[in-house]
């Protein structure tokens, strides 16, 4: 895995690159008989005997075979429709990974049954540990090119902030009189970044499609809203490697599925939180310009080999052109990390309630995923090559141990409260000591408390206040302006007097004192 954000991934290992894929009579040519990155074969640099720039000159006819492939794919890019604009091609994307998936029959109704049965029970054992109500209101199977159809629209909400930064940040820093006269030419690399960005995403999500087993599997919801999906093919695939029955795995899959659908319903800001950070995490995106100055001035323009491993970002042009992470695109990064965590350890925790002592098989399986997602499964995969992020298994582990100590102490209710805004859910700190988060919990439940306590014995002693009879006839005779007045000394400060306060000022014309509590 590479930790480059999206747009700026390593050169593929298996690429023509490697000395050992360039052997052979046919010069190490692509897939389909084509050459490196797509081109024709023969088009390789000076040496690399796959002719080209080679001891017998160069063959125009392979320049004008590359242009018009070049040419045809612009054209085909132009009249795909709506997926063309913006940083990434998302129709090239989706033809890409469709294409390098094998054809497939939908899921059985079979498989569709039993998807359905899963859910259902797994819905009634979470009701027992969550006051969080089921959310999947529909429940449904997919295979591969499905799920990679139904998920596009969240992969564009994902994707998009980091590609257009990236795009953008290569404008931004040119200087506005080259900007104007090169700006048919930024045009034109616009697009063609929009492909290369669109290339790049296909080819991820094809992996992804062959791994993932539910719409959940990176920690969000992918497909449509209350729609909960499972893999049969994957899972089935999955559960080979196991010592536990299919339908105990099923089940458990099911179960997870569940609970992340539930907990983002309950939490609303839940995705637009995950999304938001991942934008503030491109706004800072920056290429630094002067080391690719210093860069170019390194290149021999007589050796072609120089250009392609610049391009490649190999050799002293490594990392030159990646963007330059800051200190606060890391605080975003911890930030993000976090909220995954959280997540993923909430879900933990709720699944092992809700089928730990129904299936035999539930430990098994959950120590199969933690380890799943420790070896980099679709989650880490998907959010490292999107902005580099990794999903460390000591934030996993040290969330589900939260979690499950911040029920012990509040209840399984009171646990599930923390999710009602942001700013009460544990942080990173909290993460390396889930028995201090649970202490400072403790203590700021007792204040609460308290201050309740203060409160209800003051309106007690108000209300049993003793009455002088004779008194009382004596201030029958009084005026009520005068009986007013004096209820009115006696009662806390009005709503308006409070108000003053919190502005500094004071109701008291006399600058008395406002008789504000000193501590709850």
């Amino acid at each position: 895995m590479t930790n480059l954000p999206f747009g700026f991934g390593a050169g593929d290992p298996g690429d023509d690159d490697d000395p050992e894929n360039r052997s052979g009579s046919s010069g190490g040519s692509g897939p389909g008989g084509q050459g490196p990155g797509g081109l024709p074969p023969g088009s390789g640099p000076a040496g690399s005997g796959q002719g080209g720039f080679g001891a017998g000159g160069f063959d125009l006819s392979q320049i004008g075979n590359m242009l018009a492939q070049l040419g045809q794919m612009m054209s085909q890019a132009g009249s795909s429709g709506e997926g063309t604009t913006g940083p990434i091609n998302y129709d090239i994307a989706q033809k890409l990974a469709l294409q390098a998936i094998p054809a497939a029959h939908p899921a059985s109704s079979v498989d569709l049954d039993k998807v359905r049965e899963a859910v259902r029970l797994a819905e009634i054992w979470l009701d027992g540990v969550t006051g969080f109500p089921a959310a999947s209101r529909t429940v449904t199977a997919w295979n591969a090119r499905q799920w990679v159809e139904a998920t596009m629209p969240t992969w564009k909400l994902l994707c998009s902030p980091i590609a257009e930064r990236v795009t953008s940040s290569w404008t931004d820093a040119l200087p506005e009189e080259i900007r104007g006269q090169v700006g048919p030419l930024l045009g034109m690399l616009s697009s063609m970044g929009g492909m290369t960005f669109g290339s790049q995403l296909g080819q991820g999500l094809a992996q992804l499609s062959g791994e993932v087993l539910t719409s959940t599997d990176v920690g969000i919801p992918l497909g449509p809203d209350g729609t909960a999906v499972l893999m049969p093919l994957a899972i089935a695939e999955f559960t080979q490697g196991l010592n536990v029955d299919e339908d105990q795995v099923r089940l458990y899959l099911a179960a997870r599925e569940a609970a992340h659908h539930r907990l983002y319903a309950a939490a609303p800001w839940l995705r637009d939180r995950v999304v938001s950070l991942v934008t503030a995490y491109a706004a800072g995106i920056k290429v630094d310009f002067d080391e690719m100055e210093n860069l170019a001035q390194q290149i021999d323009p007589s050796d072609p080999a120089s250009l392609q491993a610049l391009l490649s970002g190999q050799g002293m042009s490594a990392g030159m052109l990646e963007p330059k992470i800051t200190p606060g695109q890391e605080s975003t990064l911890r930030a993000l990390e976090t909220v995954l965590a959280l997540v993923e350890g909430w879900v933990d925790t709720v699944v092992t309630q809700a089928v730990g002592e129904r299936l035999p098989g539930a430990m098994p399986m959950q120590e199969t995923m933690r380890r799943r997602r420790a070896s980099g499964g679709p989650s880490e995969q998907a959010f490292e090559n999107l902005v580099g992020l990794q999903m460390r298994p000591r934030r996993l582990r040290a969330a589900a141990e939260l979690w499950q100590a911040v029920g012990d102490s509040r209840g399984n209710e009171g646990r599930d409260a923390l999710w009602a805004h942001p700013d009460l859910l544990p942080g990173a700190a909290d993460l390396d000591d889930p028995a201090g988060f649970v202490e400072r919990d403790k203590q700021f439940s007792e204040l609460l408390a308290g201050i309740g306590d203060v409160e209800d014995l003051a309106e007690i002693e108000g209300s049993n206040e003793p009455h002088d009879d004779a008194a009382g006839d004596q201030a029958a005779g009084e005026t009520t302006e005068g009986t007013t007045t004096e209820q009115h000394d006696e009662n806390p400060p009005s709503d308006q007097a409070w108000t003053d306060r919190q502005q500094g000022g004071s109701s008291d014309p006399n600058g008395g004192n406002d008789r504000t509590p000193k501590d709850g």
